[in-house]
C-alpha cells in the first residue's frame, strides 16, 4: 500500500488540484471543514457515537470490530462516490498513472486510514493529511497571528463598497470579500437574500485560506502595484460571526480609502438594493435595531414602509447607519494618518475604483 502522509503546506498545495475527501461524520463536516472539501463520511453521526463509546468504555479492538461492520457495506458506494466527484471535477488522468485523491479525518487516525486503504486498493493514488483536520484547524488559527498588507475600502452605507472591491479585482488587484465569506452584508438587513451563515469556525477556515491564497497571489504577481490585500471596512461582528481579534486589529491600523458620496445618491442605491424585499422582512430587520435606533425613529421608519414610502423609510435608517459608521471609524488610533477621503459623484464601481487607485 503506497499511501503518502502529507504535511499541511504540501496538502494545501495539492488541494488546489486534487479533490479533498473529508471522511468525518456529516455533523462534523457541516459544522466546519476545509473549504472545497467533499464530504465522504465513513460513519453516520450515530455510528460515530457508537464506535466512540465502544472505544472509550470497552477497547480499541471492540471499536474496530463495530466500525468494520458499518464500513463493509459502504465500500462500493464510497468508491462510486469518489468516481463521481472526479468525473464532476473533470480531472484528466495521465496515461499509465493513477488518479490522485486526498483523504483526511479528525486526527489522521483510523477513519482516514480505513478509507485510504480502500481507495488505494481500488486503484487511486491516495495521500492523507498528517494530523487530519485538527492540523488544518491549527494552521488556520496561525494565519491570524500574522500581519497582512491590508488596504481598506471605507464609506457610509450605500457607497457601493462591495462592488468597488470587485472592480479592483477586475483590475488584477488582490481582494478578499469578507461579507461573501460570512454570507452577510453586515447590517441588520445583511441576511436578506443571503444563504445561511457559516459557523464561526467555518468562517475562520474560509478566511484563513483566502489570506493564504492572497499572499501567494501577491508574491506571484508581476504587477508591482499589486502589493496589498483590499478589503471592505467591517465591524468586528458580521451577522453572527466575528473577525478574529488580531486580524481585526490589523484592519483597524490599515489605510482607509473613504468613498465620500452624497447622501441622496447613496439613498437611491440602498432603495434599489433593499426595497425589493418583502415588507415583513424589512420590518423584522428594523426591529433588530430598535434599541439603538430609538422608539420614535423605529415607529417612523416602519410607518413609512407600511405606507409604501420606501425612500423615506430608508432615509431614516441611512441617517442611523451613517452615525454608527462614523462612530466606528473614529475608534481607530491616529485616524488622521490612516484616512484618505475619496470624493465620488455617483455609486459607480468601475469609475470609483480608478479614483481609488489614482489616490495611491
Amino acid at each position: 500500500m503506497a499511501i503518502e502522509k502529507l504535511h499541511i503546506q504540501e496538502f494545501l498545495q495539492m488541494a488546489m488540484q486534487y479533490p479533498v475527501l473529508d471522511v468525518r461524520s456529516p455533523g462534523e463536516f457541516i459544522h466546519a471543514h476545509i473549504p472545497g472539501a467533499y464530504s465522504l463520511p465513513l460513519f453516520s453521526d450515530e455510528e460515530r457515537k457508537i464506535v466512540g463509546t465502544a472505544y472509550k468504555q470497552e477497547s480499541r479492538e471492540k471499536a474496530i470490530k463495530i466500525g468494520l461492520k458499518y464500513f463493509g457495506v459502504k465500500m462500493a458506494v464510497m468508491v462510486e462516490a469518489v468516481e463521481q466527484i472526479i468525473a464532476a471535477k473533470k480531472l484528466p488522468k495521465p496515461p499509465g498513472e493513477k488518479q490522485t485523491v486526498l483523504v483526511h479525518c479528525w486526527r489522521g487516525g483510523m477513519r482516514s486510514a480505513g478509507v485510504a486503504w480502500l481507495l488505494d486498493l481500488y486503484g487511486f493514488k491516495v495521500c492523507t493529511l498528517a494530523g487530519g483536520y485538527k492540523t488544518f484547524r491549527n494552521w488556520a488559527l496561525q494565519q491570524f497571528e500574522k500581519e497582512y498588507p491590508l488596504k481598506v475600502i471605507g464609506g457610509y452605507t450605500g457607497s457601493g463598497k462591495t462592488e468597488l472591491l470587485y472592480a479592483l479585482q477586475q483590475r488584477n488587484k488582490t481582494v478578499i470579500d469578507l461579507e461573501c465569506l460570512a454570507n452577510h452584508k453586515g447590517s441588520a438587513f445583511g441576511n436578506l437574500g443571503q444563504p445561511p451563515q457559516p459557523s464561526q469556525e467555518m468562517f475562520e477556515n474560509k478566511l484563513a485560506l483566502k489570506l493564504y491564497d492572497a499572499c501567494a497571489s501577491i508574491q506571484q504577481s508581476v504587477d508591482n502595484s499589486n502589493n496589498c490585500i483590499w478589503i471592505e471596512d467591517e465591524s468586528q461582528r458580521i451577522g453572527n460571526v466575528n473577525l478574529p481579534h488580531n486580524f481585526y486589529r490589523n484592519k483597524q491600523s490599515a489605510l482607509v480609502y473613504f468613498i465620500d458620496i452624497d447622501f441622496e445618491e447613496r439613498l437611491s442605491y440602498i432603495v434599489n438594493g433593499y426595497g425589493k424585499f418583502e415588507k415583513d422582512k424589512l420590518v423584522t430587520a428594523i426591529m433588530r435595531i430598535k434599541k439603538r435606533l430609538g422608539g420614535l425613529e423605529t415607529k417612523t421608519a416602519i410607518n413609512y414602509l407600511l405606507e409604501d414610502d420606501i425612500r423615506d423609510a430608508f432615509a431614516v435608517l441611512l441617517k442611523y447607519y451613517d452615525k454608527w459608521y462614523l462612530k466606528g471609524l473614529h475608534q481607530r488610533e491616529a485616524l488622521e494618518k490612516l484616512l484618505k477621503k475619496i470624493p465620488c459623484i455617483t455609486v459607480n464601481a468601475k469609475e470609483n475604483a480608478l479614483v481609488v487607485l489614482n489616490a495611491g
